[in-house]
């Protein structure tokens, strides 16, 4: 019975042991890249790190392009119909409840929307919050002092689905930077 028990504790010791050599293996496998040409590609033109990008869009639609909300919002980084209508140009080919389907153009226009955000907020926090509660809100938000217009006290959120959204989205931007900053190499 003790050489059983032995043996198991050393089974469970080994497989702590792999599990701790490997966390960032692990990890990976929950904080996923899909959509990396896409990512890249717009991260890059919209000057937005690629790991904010996974990170909104996990927190989004955990990577269905298919993913629809309650509230309308459609695709990867679940994008308003009239949102994107206001981000494409005349000449861009624009299907209302057709285009944000497409991972490339749902991934582009949030991209092109998130960047907006921070030109405005110049904030990371604040700009997730206008994300998901809308600028109107996150404006009002400042203008009562609910908010500092630092985002230093995003913890302050009124709206408890968006201050919960904030606090997942700026953790899996960490768990993406520990899993992949710097280590391109070894993924």
């Amino acid at each position: 019975m003790k050489k059983k028990v032995l043996i198991t504790f050393i089974l469970l010791l080994a497989i702590v042991v792999i599990l701790i050599i490997n966390y960032k293996t692990i990890l990976k496998l929950f904080y996923r890249t899909e959509y990396s040409d896409y990512v890249e590609k717009y991260s890059q033109e919209y000057d937005i790190d690629k790991y904010l990008i996974y990170s909104i869009i996990k927190a989004e639609s955990n990577f269905d392009s298919n993913a629809q909300s309650n509230k309308g919002a459609i695709g990867l980084m679940q994008i308003m119909d009239k949102t994107a209508k206001d981000l494409v140009d005349e000449e861009t080919d624009y299907e209302v409840g057709i285009t944000l389907f497409n991972p490339e153009k749902n991934i582009e226009l949030g991209t092109k929307y998130f960047r907006y955000l921070l030109d405005i907020y110049n904030n990371i926090e604040l700009s997730i919050t206008a994300y998901n509660a809308g600028i109107g809100n996150v404006d009002k938000w400042i203008e009562e002092g609910i908010l500092n217009s630092d985002g230093s006290n995003v913890e302050n959120i009124p709206y408890n689905e968006t201050n919960m959204y904030v606090r997942r989205i700026l953790n899996n931007y960490k768990v993406y930077k520990i899993c992949y900053e710097n280590n391109e190499n070894d993924s």
